[in-house]
């Protein structure tokens, strides 16, 4: 089992609370909140992976590591977990005697990515005084 950040949940909390704060400021429009942040993509090395794969129809896991400027043991670990997702596929071979990986983003996780963009759209617009 993954272990979690234990302030991931107060941080959230408060990015929540601070929204809804600044939604009731005077002269604001009251606004609905926007919908939970996908903490699962929200993560640098994650947004990276899935970023890059929605422009790219697939990268190897060299690409991606050398795009996303990280180590294999980091890589690996986040793209385990937006493949326990379902957010990315990942395909193993060999090319002559040389394995190869290579990774895809699913229709859910463009979906998912979808929806973090509008989310991220929302909260900045949410801000930006009228």
């Amino acid at each position: 089992m993954a272990r979690q950040n234990p302030n991931a949940a107060a941080r959230a909390a408060g990015v929540s609370r601070l929204v809804r704060e600044a939604q009731r400021l005077p002269g604001r429009k009251t606004r609905t909140a926007p919908p939970e942040l996908d903490r699962l993509i929200h993560e640098r090395i994650r947004l990276g992976i899935v970023s890059a794969l929605a422009v790219n129809e697939s990268l190897s896991f060299n690409d991606l590591k050398n795009l996303l400027k990280t180590t294999d043991g980091n890589l690996s670990v986040h793209a385990r977990r937006l493949e326990e997702a379902g957010y990315v596929v990942c395909e193993k071979y060999f090319v002559g005697r040389l394995p190869k990986t290579v990774y895809r983003l699913t229709p859910t996780g463009q979906r998912a990515l979808e929806r973090y963009l509008d989310h991220m759209e929302a909260l900045i617009q949410s801000m930006r005084p009228r």
